[in-house]
């Protein structure tokens, strides 16, 4: 099971009767819910770049779950959604499911397993973060940084790399030195763990 995580937890439905059954019920797994009645306060009120998990009821009468989950996406919002559906929803969800939704669960649903869907969601939450976060850093390299990081991870030193791009050590050196400090990285064990994000589209090509 994973360990306990401090992101927040979000609960979007427009049944009052559900916002208090599901924030008391989960008060017992010690998360403390933050609700709101409508897609459109929710989007509004939380930094939708943090960690966290959001469970989303499916039909909603302004804005419904697939539309917020939705807009999360064209944000790249690190958010975990966990959907909510009515037994008419089902397949509404599964389309949600299909476009990225951590899970989803049907009314009334279960407090045991909402529990662990929230732990699991919260810790996928905290990784894909990182996953941006560090992206971000990634994409303000230049070509010329871009090239030494992946010639330090596979293995080259700066005279090595000097020889093979035909410019001087100190011109390596520099260079290396940016791109370790544009990283927030202190030794290359730390650029290794960053590598699998170079494979992105945006490194791409």
């Amino acid at each position: 099971m994973p360990t306990p995580s401090s992101s927040p937890v979000y609960l979007v439905d427009d049944d009052e009767a559900i916002i208090d059954a599901i924030s008391f019920l989960m008060v017992g797994y010690g998360y403390e819910i933050t609700s709101f009645n409508a897609g459109d306060d929710f989007l509004s009120s939380v930094d939708l770049t943090q960690p966290g998990c959001v469970i989303l009821d499916a039909k909603m009468p302004s804005m419904s779950g697939p539309q917020v989950q939705r807009l999360l996406h064209q944000v790249r919002s690190p958010l975990a959604v966990i959907f909510l559906t009515g037994h008419g929803d089902v397949p509404m969800a599964v389309d949600a499911f299909k476009n990225g939704a951590f899970d989803f669960f049907q009314k009334p649903v279960q407090g045991a397993a909402l529990s662990e869907s929230i732990a699991k969601g919260l810790h996928y939450s905290e990784r894909q973060h990182w996953k941006l976060r560090h992206q971000q850093l990634i994409d303000t390299l230049s070509e010329r940084e871009t090239q030494i990081f992946k010639l330090v991870i596979a293995g080259h030193t700066n005279k090595q790399m000097a020889n093979q791009l035909c410019v001087a050590l100190r011109t390596i050196e520099v260079h290396r030195a940016k791109m370790m400090s544009k990283l927030g990285a202190n030794n290359v064990a730390e650029l290794l763990k960053l590598a699998p994000l170079l494979n992105s589209p945006s490194n791409n090509g």
